[in-house]
């Protein structure tokens, strides 16, 4: 940001200036990986590998900075492993290349991944990631270079995905069937270009050693931490979809009677449409939360903390860009993003799974807050957020306040919540079979005190 646009943050808007501040000065601190004591991690002496961080650097700021604090060569292994997948996707979403010619690269790519020197130029002169492709041979080189078992899973999910790609790709081209017919062919679709990458993310932590081996048999929450994210910018992305030839919301939804039966998806961004629109809208996000419960449990199951702030940060962005368009008519109109203080905000506090799971609970309460009881999903959006919710309260009880002092975490009970009195009853009566124990027996006994639920 400028110094002019900082200075009218803090006219405008005061308190984002200052959360931009705290995250400027105590946060915004990245790993060095062009520091002569990463090079033997980060690949940063070697001009290839020099060149694939650039390459991730285009992605985005924020998620680039995300990749590079990962511990060790785990961030090389995830920066090449977005790269290859960001490859693949840059050809099946070029509306320019012949289905002849797009089938046999894409049922490939995972065999050319790996082929030494392979490069690839016919992209339209338009597609943002074209150079990629052109210096792809960069990537080949360093993916070589790659641990064996890392590489393995790279190529497997890479030859995973190509095939969902390819299959899409040619049913658009040879039907001219532009539309996903069913929610169940919607999660498909999710599942091949977002939940494959939580399967393969998985299976990378376990391999490096970061996280336990058994994380990488969580397929269904992988899948369901993949499309969580996958949804939320389908949803954000409506209108530049919709302009590009890209339909993803699915009929069964955008189709219903019950919003006045759309005919065409573009037939939701006229104005005299805004009321039924924002319903189908509605339906998007409810499908879209079923997900966010799976991703809290797998949230939970990671214990290193650069693993886990990878993770986390993008959930609850998700999170926070599905309240952002939630009964926002000008998600149909233009593309529309979290403010940056926002962001900064969620990056501080996605540090551990209380912290997200609260922050999951206060964008579903805002959800719920917008939703009004003409829309036909008010009841089923009514339960999505309760669920997460409930979740919260399971795992983490609001009444219970976790406070760490010199290196030890205490536990404060709310005195103004009656489960608080509850809690206190039952260890008082711990207290005194203790005391009685000790008197019949006239020895100490160890007995635990119940735990708060």
């Amino acid at each position: 940001m400028t110094a002019m646009s900082m200075l009218a943050l803090l006219l405008t808007h005061p308190l984002e200036f200052l959360t931009l501040a705290q995250f400027w000065l105590y946060h915004d601190k990245n790993r060095d990986i062009s520091s002569p004591s990463e090079h033997a991690t980060s690949g940063w002496d070697r001009q290839s590998m020099r060149r694939c961080w650039e390459f991730l650097d285009l992605s985005g700021r924020s998620f680039s900075a995300v990749v590079k604090e990962l511990d060790g060569d785990l961030a090389r292994t995830i920066c090449l492993f977005y790269l290859v997948l960001r490859g693949l996707d840059t050809i099946e979403d070029d509306m320019t290349i012949p289905d002849d010619v797009k089938q046999p690269i894409l049922r490939s790519f995972h065999e050319k991944t790996v082929t030494p020197g392979w490069t690839f130029k016919e992209n339209g002169p338009d597609e943002k990631d074209r150079q990629l492709l052109v210096e792809y041979d960069v990537v080949a080189e360093e993916l070589n270079r790659v641990a064996p078992d890392c590489r393995d899973v790279i190529v497997d999910i890479c030859h995973k995905m190509e095939v969902g790609m390819a299959d899409y790709a040619h049913k658009a081209a040879s039907t001219s069937s532009l539309y996903l017919a069913t929610v169940a062919e919607y999660d498909l679709y999710c599942q091949y270009v977002a939940g494959l990458v939580g399967e393969g993310l998985s299976r990378l932590f376990s391999a490096s050693g970061k996280e336990a081996d058994w994380l990488q048999y969580q397929l269904e929450l992988s899948n369901s931490m993949g499309s969580l994210l996958q949804k939320t910018n389908i949803i954000r992305d409506y209108r530049e979809d919709v302009e590009e030839g890209r339909f993803f919301w699915p009929r069964e939804i955008w189709g219903r009677e019950e919003y006045g039966g759309f005919k065409e998806m573009a037939e939701m961004y006229v104005p005299a449409n805004q009321e039924r629109a924002l319903w189908v809208q509605s339906g998007m996000v409810v499908d879209a939360l079923r997900h966010a419960q799976d991703s809290l449990d797998y949230l939970r199951l990671l214990k290193n903390q650069t693993v886990f702030n990878f993770c986390a940060i993008p959930a609850t962005m998700a999170m926070a860009t599905l309240e952002l368009c939630f009964m926002n008519p000008d998600m149909f109109q233009r593309n529309i993003r979290i403010r940056k203080a926002e962001a900064a905000r969620l990056i501080m506090r996605s540090t551990n799974p209380r912290g997200c799971a609260y922050m999951f609970r206060d964008y579903a309460r805002k959800i719920h807050a917008k939703a009004s009881p003409s829309d036909p999903n008010f009841l089923r959006l009514s339960v999505a957020c309760g669920k997460i919710e409930q979740w919260c309260e399971r795992h983490y009880p609001s009444f219970v306040n976790v406070v760490q002092a010199q290196g030890n975490a205490s536990q404060l009970f709310d005195p103004l919540d009656t489960r608080t009195r509850i809690v206190q009853v039952e260890q008082k009566q711990a207290e005194e079979l203790l005391s009685r124990k000790r008197r019949v027996d006239g020895k100490p006994v160890a007995l635990e005190t119940p735990a708060a639920t």
